[in-house]
């Protein structure tokens, strides 16, 4: 009996056995398969906690760039109307903030449509959830690609109040900021950094805003300078800066800042990073040097004001730059814009006779055109393999496509400017009343005062 059922089970086992070993064979054979199947399948992106982190810190750094400005901008105006640049600097971040993420971020980064805007398909942040979108950041939420933009979105327009400050009705600037932002700023984006932009499909360099942000607010504050006219008793009777501490303290948080604003447009943790954070030191360290030396050489005095103002403008000159040329490249960059932008704020705006209030167009427009079209001279690819060489190092194809991506902003941005304030000016007015300017924007626009002084 025994005999007998060990006989049954070894019967049964060699079915058994075969089944096992069949079912080996085949999954061994599938092997190779599902290999090819996984290698030909595209990587799924992965959100990267050292780019997160980086880019997160980046963001806070843009943001606080703005309110940084309003220092700057604040301490270089009369004491009466201090408030008024500090309120519509504030109020921008404010405006700005709720319109990128209603529609501001979808027209500027959405589906392109025929390479001039994005669509409405992201309206409200639609689809824009919290995975990377290896469009624009393939290892960081999309959602913070989008806000760490909305802090570029928002310090924009604000520079163009230095061209029209301590004259423009607090309600104009607030449509004005609205409309400018919805009409320029986003197409000039698209254009430049979005997919499928033309200016981005030409291989414009621009690697952190020198065209979208400085050249685009630079243009407008001339337009603005043109179209509301001069301050009251200018040039004749203005005032000196009532703050320059104020303004100390809001070019060195502009230049803290920026390092999120350059550095931060690596989006990565990475050494492209690196190099666009040693570079921006580098060149405003530069400007502010060489325009000390200008004011100590033509006025007889190195002045903070000069200081602080060629720190600014190298900051602004390297900005599209930063992310394509060396430490070389950044100390011409700066030597270059304060020799221009001092040309342009004591020389050529005098006579002229326009009144840039707070040289918004000498310093920004005038330093974000040197900026772009000496990217175009010193870019290197040693820096950035994704980028170009330039004209020093043998492309003079890419310094072309500079000067035509320049033109058409430059070009751009003023026409719509100049319409959108004439526009506003028929229809609700831009500046103040002639009193109201004689009184201070503070008390006529606000009800409230920078200073109280006690008794």
């Amino acid at each position: 009996m025994r005999t007998h059922l060990l006989k049954k089970s070894a019967a049964l086992a060699l079915p058994v056995a075969g089944l096992f070993g069949l079912a080996a064979w085949a999954q061994e054979a599938a092997a190779p398969a599902v290999a090819a199947v996984a290698a030909a399948a595209p990587a799924v992106p992965k959100i990267d906690s050292g780019d997160t982190a980086w880019l997160l810190i980046s963001t806070a750094l843009v943001m606080l760039m703005t309110p940084g400005l309003a220092f700057f901008y604040g301490g270089l105006v009369r004491k009466k109307n201090v408030l008024s640049v500090l309120m519509q600097c504030f109020i921008t971040l404010c405006l700005i903030s709720v319109t990128w993420v209603l529609f501001g971020y979808s027209l500027s980064f959405g589906p392109d449509i025929k390479g001039l805007i994005g669509s409405l398909s992201w309206v409200g942040l639609n689809g824009v959830g919290l995975d990377p979108f290896p469009d624009y950041a393939g290892t960081i939420p999309h959602q913070l690609f989008m806000v760490f933009q909305m802090m570029f979105a928002v310090i924009t327009p604000a520079l163009i109040l230095g061209a029209f400050a301590e004259r423009m009705k607090f309600s104009s600037f607030c449509i004005f900021t609205l409309v400018w932002a919805t009409v320029v700023y986003s197409p000039v984006c698209h254009w430049v950094w979005g997919l499928g932009g033309f200016i981005r499909g030409w291989g414009a360099l621009d690697f952190a805003g020198g065209t979208v942000v400085h050249i685009n607010a630079g243009m407008a504050a001339l337009a603005a300078a043109l179209v509301m006219g001069r301050r009251r008793g200018y040039p004749n009777t203005m005032s000196p800066p009532h703050n320059l501490p104020f303004g100390v303290l809001g070019a060195a948080l502009l230049w803290f800042g920026w390092f999120g604003f350059n550095a931060g447009s690596a989006l990565a943790a990475n050494g492209l990073a690196v190099n666009a954070f040693v570079v921006t030191h580098v060149a405003a360290a530069m400007a502010g040097l060489t325009w000390a030396v200008l004011d100590w050489f033509f006025n007889k005095h190195a002045t903070v004001l000069g200081a602080i103002t060629g720190a600014v403008a190298g900051l602004v000159a390297i900005t599209p730059a930063a992310g394509f040329v060396n430490c070389v490249g950044a100390l011409a960059i700066g030597v270059g814009v304060s020799l221009i932008c001092y040309l342009f704020v004591s020389v050529i705006k005098p006579k002229l006779g326009y009144d840039d209030s707070l040289d918004a167009f000498g310093v920004h427009g005038i330093g974000g055109i040197w900026g772009a079209l000496a990217t175009g001279l010193f870019a290197t690819k040693a820096v950035n393999s994704a980028g170009a060489d330039g004209l020093f190092y043998g492309n003079p194809a890419q310094f072309i496509i500079q000067i035509k991506a320049v033109l058409v902003t430059v070009v751009f941005s003023f026409v719509a400017s100049y319409i959108i304030f004439k526009v506003i000016d028929l229809v609700m007015g831009l500046r103040v009343a002639d009193q109201d300017e004689r009184i201070g924007l503070d008390l006529t626009q606000h009800r409230e005062a920078g200073y109280t002084m006690l008794e």
